[in-house]
């Protein structure tokens, strides 16, 4: 029976991408015309049609899965406020738990994504559509080849990020830049043992490209008590529930600043953000 829920399930999924990727796609083509009023409305339609889009998946999983997502009793949220959301980062589920339990009360959550990305088949252009941030990062080796480039990532994703200056937005950034496995974890050899240790670079890049625009933090921690489940666990209703711990903060203006090339900056960034870790792992361990 599992199975059987996990094949319809996942039809619905791809069914509804593709059912809500034709009218966004043509929205953000048409948005591409150089007139700002026009383009700010439509911004505003592609975002409801990306939340009919969540809502017809979590519709999705109400019947096919079944799962239930408990979580402490939201702290005030607005859809007209600007936020930062970090939460830790086990399964592709992840992305499916913040959607549903986030939409509705927050701006549409967006996540800053490699510029390689806006090539994945119809989701990059989804994603493009929805004014996304691509970031283009250079290593520090080719920076060194090629110093002139320093700082055109920060200065590239300033103007991408210029549209939300009007509108608010939450972006998205799972921290540890990769999901948590026990095995990652043993090759950190770090001092959090459900989480990988941050990495504060992505964090405060998305600040500083936002210049100070970011000024709340949406602090997700998500648990999964009977083990990390997979993509195709969650869709054949194999995961009976999800426990969730949310808090909003102020952001301090000292948190916005150049990570790359302000040492002193760069040390109480990451002190920030490892605390706030040490913090995620003691709440994990209560969901738990």
């Amino acid at each position: 029976m599992s199975f059987i829920n996990g094949i319809l399930s996942g039809l619905g999924y791809i069914v509804n991408t593709i059912f809500w990727f034709i009218p966004i796609f043509l929205l953000g083509i048409l948005k591409l015309l150089p007139i700002k009023p026009l383009q700010q409305v439509l911004s505003y339609i592609i975002d409801g049609c990306a939340s009919g889009w969540i809502k017809v998946n979590t519709a999705n999983q109400h019947v096919f899965s079944r799962t239930v997502i408990n979580t402490n009793e939201l702290p005030p949220l607005s859809t007209k406020e600007w936020y930062m959301v970090i939460a830790n980062h086990q399964s592709w589920v992840d992305i499916l738990v913040l959607q549903r339990v986030l939409d509705g009360k927050v701006p549409f959550l967006k996540f800053f994504l490699k510029q390689q990305l806006i090539f994945v088949p119809i989701i990059g252009l989804a994603w493009w559509a929805l004014d996304f941030p691509f970031m283009k990062r250079y290593s520090k080796a080719l920076l060194a080849k090629k110093p002139h480039l320093r700082g055109k990532d920060v200065a590239a994703t300033q103007k991408s990020c210029e549209k939300f200056q009007l509108k608010p937005v939450s972006v998205v950034n799972f921290v540890e830049g990769t999901r948590f496995t026990p095995q990652k974890s043993a090759q950190q050899n770090n001092p959090y043992p459900s989480l990988l240790r941050p990495k504060a670079g992505g964090c405060a890049f998305a600040l500083n490209a936002m210049s100070g625009r970011l000024n709340q933090l949406v602090n997700v921690t998500i648990a999964y008590p009977n083990g990390i489940p997979s993509f195709w666990d969650f869709i054949c209703g194999r995961v009976n529930k999800i426990n969730l711990d949310v808090s909003v903060e102020e952001i301090d203006v000292e948190l916005v600043g150049d990570y790359e090339n302000d040492p002193q900056y760069k040390a109480l960034f990451q002190r920030w953000l490892n605390d706030k870790w040490q913090e995620k792992q003691n709440t994990l361990d209560r969901l738990k």
